[in-house]
């Protein structure tokens, strides 16, 4: 991607630099680029000089991002329209904000359209049997873990990337030399999800690559599936070149490097669509992606135990005094209910 210090010289250039900065993956910032680049090219009547395009951005009305908006329909996903109506909505509302544009165009363009900007879009229901037939076409011990740990803790990819050793308590821990979190200590087969890393940061030591979108730190329950998986795959994890020591390394081209979300969404995507669970150009409402498996959880941890307030604290959802409240209550609440509750995939 171009970078550039001056937003009118390139605008998008300038803010896909800014979001960057702000944390965002380098898959979000390239479908960025991908969206408001091909709409620049729109604004062009040639279709082929980039450098009229650019000129036009700033001067683009309502008509031309609702054409735009238009000209996608029936060639992708009326979900895919509306998001991509949405990272038009946040550019113009960025450089309107920066001063590098006058207006934002697409304000009145979203109230207009018929897409809702839908942050959570009805997905393809799966069920519990279909689930245990997907897993069991995973052999791959890398791959089934990180399946698994989605299913079963509902945490972002990115979350899941970040982990490291120390954040995992087992029973019977195979590992030698762990010292796991204070946090975990008194609490066998937990995971924690800590709040902390950003992308661009240093945590525990190494520079992070994703970001942790929970508002509050969590521990979540390891069920006897999930310590299972864990341990197969941590008998054959290849050594890591980090003094962080993650819990996900490569087993490929990154051998012993801490996995990427671009690694997990490409494991994942690869499978669902062996399994006709993902199409390109489809969008949320039919592929599975990582983001699948966080829907799947809430979904059905919450209509297991009707307990909304344990599954927003399992997700990372929810105030601090709930948090402190759950934190307290650990052995009769959260891992009592989530136990009970949680599904059997395997």
């Amino acid at each position: 991607m171009s970078r550039t210090d001056d937003p009118e010289e390139d605008p998008i250039a300038y803010f896909l630099q800014d979001i960057a900065y702000q944390g965002k993956s380098e898959r979000t910032q390239a479908a960025y680029e991908r969206v408001l680049r091909d709409f620049a090219r729109f604004l062009d009547d040639e279709g082929d000089n980039y450098a009229t395009a650019v000129a036009t951005l700033a001067a683009a009305t309502h008509r031309d991002c609702m054409a735009y908006i238009h000209s996608l329909r029936g060639t992708v996903a009326e979900s895919t329209v509306a998001t991509y109506a949405s990272y038009l909505h946040r550019f113009y509302g960025y450089m309107t904000q920066v001063g590098t544009f006058d207006s934002n165009p697409m304000a009145l363009v979203v109230e207009e359209i018929d897409e809702s900007i839908d942050t959570d879009p009805q997905r393809r229901e799966i069920s519990l049997m279909e689930m245990r037939s997907f897993l069991d076409r995973l052999t791959h011990p890398l791959d089934r873990a990180i399946v698994v740990t989605l299913l079963k803790t509902g945490i972002r990819a990115g979350e899941l990337c970040n982990l490291d050793q120390r954040d995992l308590n087992l029973t019977d821990d195979p590992r030698n030399g762990v010292t796991v979190r204070p946090q975990l200590e008194g609490r066998p087969d937990s995971l924690y999800v800590s709040a902390t890393p950003t992308r661009g940061s240093q945590t525990n030591g190494e520079h992070r690559r994703a970001s942790n979108k929970r508002q509050r730190d969590t521990v979540i329950p390891v069920d006897s599936e999930l310590r299972n998986v864990l341990t197969r795959w941590l008998a054959v994890r290849p050594d890591s070149i980090s003094n962080a020591n993650p819990l996900f390394t490569g087993t490929a081209d990154n051998w012993g490097r801490r996995i990427t979300t671009d690694m997990v969404h490409h494991t994942v995507t690869s499978h669902a669509s062996d399994a006709g669970w993902y199409h390109d150009g489809a969008g949320a409402a039919d592929n599975v992606t990582p983001h699948y498996f966080r829907h799947f959880f809430t979904t059905h941890l919450r209509d297991r135990t009707g307990d909304r307030g344990i599954v927003k604290y399992l997700r990372g959802d929810v105030a601090q005094d709930i948090i402190d409240t759950y934190t307290h209550d650990w052995g009769s609440r959260v891992r009592d209910v989530y136990e009970q509750h949680i599904y059997q995939l395997l």
